[in-house]
């Protein structure tokens, strides 16, 4: 499949304002984007004077080539925005990370639909996991909120140290630290698994996420 053909499989429908700019799972074609994505991140995160865990080239591709990522482009092809997902536990816990809309394309509701795929993303492969998101940006917690996110102590959230880990990259890490991982700058949020799904995946996205979950499992 080509580019194109999986930009117009796996994108999410809507107005025709929308169309302008393709929502989609990401896939291995789409490193070509990794560093612009990982640049208007830390861009973001010096604008706003908030931390936020660094990822490397090699840990976003990863999770394009595991169905397992999110990307958004317009037309011809500029990069818009991005997020990624994640678990920990086993499985029983999944986040939506690295929310990012590029400058040039805010103001148009892009974030919410990056969001909306994500999470559809992750309830479609994981159903029964439990979807949480660690975050400072005011934004991002009226998505959630509206998703169905709750605020949560950070108990309530996964033990599991890999994903704590990723924290070390964070600028605010230090009071993570003193505080013995109950709480940091950034708010704890929890989704019910329960709620109902926001976006719709395609025929194409399943098979593909079917392919790749035998290929674990083998």
């Amino acid at each position: 499949m080509t580019t194109n053909e999986t930009a117009n499989a796996l994108s999410v429908e809507g107005t025709e304002e929308e169309e302008k700019v393709k929502v989609l799972v990401a896939g291995p074609e789409h490193e070509i984007y990794v560093d612009t994505i990982l640049d208007t991140i830390a861009e973001a995160a010096k604008v706003r004077g908030t931390g936020i865990a660094r990822r490397t080239h090699e840990y976003l591709t990863k999770k394009m080539m595991e169905a397992k990522a999110v990307i958004a482009l317009a037309k011809d092809g500029t990069f818009a925005g991005f997020s990624y997902i994640e678990t920990w536990g086993n499985k029983r816990y999944v986040t939506t990370s690295g929310l990012i809309v590029h400058p040039n394309f805010r103001g148009q509701g892009l974030a919410k639909r990056i969001k909306d795929m994500t999470f559809t993303l992750a309830r479609i492969r994981w159903p029964h996991a439990k979807i949480f998101s660690l975050t400072s940006g005011a934004a991002v917690m009226k998505m959630n909120t509206e998703l169905g996110y709750k605020p949560v102590t950070f108990a309530d959230l996964t033990d599991d140290e890999a994903f704590w880990k990723g924290c070390e990259g964070c600028v605010n890490v230090d009071v993570l630290h003193r505080t013995d991982r109950k709480y940091c700058i950034c708010t704890g949020m929890l989704f019910d698994p329960e709620e109902h799904l926001p976006a719709k995946l395609s025929e194409e996205t399943l098979s593909r996420i079917k392919h790749l979950e035998e290929l674990e499992e083998n």
